[in-house]
């Protein structure tokens, strides 16, 4: 069966998704615009329950129940900071998508919503970022049969249409 890819420009806390994906920082606690509005929404266990977890390195990924929110599961990842490219923020942000998808697959996730990873506070350069979150997540999806759906949930115009081009550019690479 072949994974379904899709966008959806709007709040990711909206989604009923087995899991959504946390940007969180290295504390795991309520900061950039995408884990407050997470954590706003699953009440105050899931800020309980982050506290448990020890923080997370960029790049990894930790996993907590979904509390108030209609996923069962968030998961936490942390993206790199963009310092200009020279410091392996690319890496760091494509190992937040293999750690966020391997994470899901180890507890029976098959539907999974992503938000722009490192594009808010973090200062990711958004059309850099769609393609490496559209390119990991293909690239991670041809040899996984067990997550049925992935979306990525964006917020404004300009992530909408960073991630519409680039799954233009995916689906021109799957053409070749």
């Amino acid at each position: 069966m072949m994974s379904e890819l899709e966008l959806f420009c709007g709040d990711i806390t909206t989604l009923a998704v087995d899991a959504i994906v946390n940007a969180a920082n290295p504390s795991l606690v309520p900061g950039g615009a995408v884990g407050l509005a997470i954590h706003r929404a699953a009440g105050p266990e899931l800020e309980a329950e982050c506290y448990t977890l020890c923080g997370c390195h960029a790049g990894e990924a930790k996993i907590t129940r979904g509390y108030r929110l209609p996923a069962r599961y968030v998961i936490h990842t942390v993206g790199p900071g963009w310092k200009g490219g020279k410091f392996r923020e690319a890496e760091v942000l494509a190992q937040c998508y293999r750690s966020s998808l391997a994470l899901a697959v180890e507890h029976g996730v098959r539907t999974i919503a992503f938000p722009a990873i490192s594009c808010g506070l973090y200062g990711y350069p958004v059309e850099d970022a769609a393609k490496i979150a559209v390119a990991e997540t293909s690239n991670f999806l041809k040899g996984c049969e067990a997550i049925e759906r992935v979306i990525f949930a964006c917020l404004g115009d300009g992530v909408c249409a960073a991630y519409e081009k680039a799954f233009e550019v995916a689906a021109t690479l799957t053409q070749d």
